[in-house]
């Protein structure tokens, strides 16, 4: 059986690609209380919140593995 690849690269409950939420922060020099606060991703369900997380400190914007919110 063949696994189909994992491709996140947004947030699941408002479809914000993280490449845009990048962007935002970078320009506004927003951590992620205040990107939670604009944007309300990561506010919803919250599953996004490790990928956000991952993105602030690194850059990537496309995970092919599950996160697990650890804070």
């Amino acid at each position: 059986m063949v696994r189909a690849a994992i491709h996140i690269d947004r947030c699941v409950c408002l479809r914000f690609p993280f490449t845009e939420l990048l962007a935002q922060a970078r320009t506004a020099a927003w951590g992620m209380t205040e990107l939670i606060r604009e944007t309300g991703c990561g506010d919803e369900c919250g599953l996004c919140r490790p990928y956000i997380r991952r993105m602030l400190a690194t850059g990537q914007t496309v995970f092919h593995q599950v996160l697990e919110d650890t804070e």
